[in-house]
């Protein structure tokens, strides 16, 4: 089989590992793809960034599945191309990659087939939205509506912090056309948990939950950013709130997909919030999540093309994923300055001193370029440091003893992934 996948990050490299696996397949192209190439066998990169580039190349190559991790492309309907052209592909077709391409539609969605979600309002009007802060209890939270790479959500803790949000975003464009349409929505204090899933649009077979560390700094401080770490399972995803998510949030929203003939197969990933001790959906993601995929795939027991195959052949009913009884820890290694500004291009030293054959210890590049045999930053988020253990404390342990042999110019990682700062027992 020859596999195509489209992204260029860390999640796009555990996809290529995960699926490299299945002796079935004899090739993986990369559009654009990131260093990785370099360390699986019979990968290759090519440039092909846009919907009927890679679609074309797709009908050249004889690609036999096609795997998308680009939200932009989903959203910009490359499924539908794809399928007009009889040709597999993985991943949510134009409408149901709505549910995360414009954060508008997936709240009414939520209301409309009563998904348990945060109280809100969508505005377009800038002195609308002003006028209606008026009316929230605060801190409050306020979403660009649109793609905005993980950032384009702010918890406004007073008044004229929400109001200068609302101009930033509306007026002045810091997140360009995603801020168009703006969110407000009550703010829910608890924790999160995500849990990513697959579907063929007939049922939803959730996979283990996981906990992102979306803030910069320790404590879950600081700037937004795509993701500084993750671990799974995550120790607040009780059979409690299993079944909660379940019975409130899982059964709706497949309830909504068949009613809308959202008729696809793919991944949703659900980002949950527990909160005095209700389960609340914060937001759909319609791709693996990133960093989540990271700690996620390395725990699967069962070959994930053969899982991806039965979702595209509407047979998800008839199989069981298999998962280790471990737990996974992800560290990210960022370039520092990032999420605001950061150097590319600096030297990656000792990366050869983890063990990447190791069923215990992963290296996923996030962004990594390569030269005559050296591996250069190229991104914010550089790489992604795994270790699987058989419990929580020795993954954190061992994930950290791993980022310390690895070396490039003001290297960053958060000091506390995994941390549970409020005990289990409090939710």
């Amino acid at each position: 089989m020859k596999i195509l996948i489209v992204g260029s990050g860390g999640r796009e490299h555990a996809i290529a590992w995960k699926i490299s696996q299945n002796p079935k397949v004899t090739k993986i192209y990369a559009a654009p793809g990131n260093a990785y190439n370099k360390v699986i066998k019979n990968c290759e990169n090519i440039n092909l960034k846009t919907s009927n580039d890679i679609l074309n190349f797709a009908i050249k190559e004889k690609i036999d599945l096609t795997i998308v991790g680009s939200e932009e492309l989903l959203v910009d309907g490359i499924v539908d191309k794809f399928k007009e052209n009889n040709l597999a592909i993985f991943g949510p077709n134009r409408e149901a990659a709505m549910l995360e391409g414009s954060k508008a539609f997936a709240k009414d969605f939520m209301e409309k087939y009563g998904v348990k979600t945060a109280k809100y309002k969508s505005f377009t009007d800038l002195d609308k939205a002003i006028k209606y802060l008026d009316e929230m209890s605060y801190p409050v939270v306020i979403k660009a509506s649109g793609l905005a790479a993980g950032k384009g959500v702010v918890i406004a803790q007073n008044r004229n912090e929400a109001e200068e949000t609302l101009k930033d975003m509306m007026l002045n464009k810091v997140f360009a056309s995603a801020g168009d349409t703006v969110v407000i929505e009550e703010f829910l204090d608890g924790v999160e948990i995500s849990v990513l899933s697959i579907t063929d649009s007939e049922v939803i077979v959730p996979f283990i939950s996981a906990k992102d560390h979306k803030k910069i700094s320790e404590k879950e401080t600081g700037l937004n950013t795509g993701g500084m770490g993750v671990i799974a399972p995550n120790p607040y995803y009780t059979k409690v709130v299993e079944e909660k998510f379940i019975k409130n949030i899982l059964e709706p929203t497949l309830k909504g997909i068949k009613e809308e003939k959202m008729n696809f197969s793919g991944i949703i990933f659900f980002g949950l919030m527990v909160a005095k001790g209700e389960v609340y959906l914060l937001e759909y993601n319609m791709r693996m999540g990133d960093p989540e995929t990271q700690a996620v795939l390395p725990l699967m027991k069962s070959d994930f093309l053969e899982v991806i195959n039965a979702g595209l052949n509407k047979k998800l009913k008839d199989i069981k994923i298999e998962w280790e009884k471990k737990s996974a820890c992800c560290v990210v290694m960022a370039a520092g300055g990032y999420p605001v500004k950061y150097e590319k291009g600096n030297i990656i030293q000792g990366l050869e001193k983890v063990n990447n054959n190791s069923e215990n210890e992963k290296i996923f590049f996030a962004g990594v370029s390569e030269k005559e045999g050296n591996f250069y930053t190229n991104g914010g988020r550089v790489l992604n440091i795994v270790a699987i253990e058989n419990t929580l404390d020795e993954a954190i342990k061992k994930s950290y003893e791993l980022t310390e042999k690895i070396d490039f110019k003001d290297k960053y990682s958060r000091k506390d992934i995994g941390t549970l700062y409020i005990p289990v027992s409090k939710i």
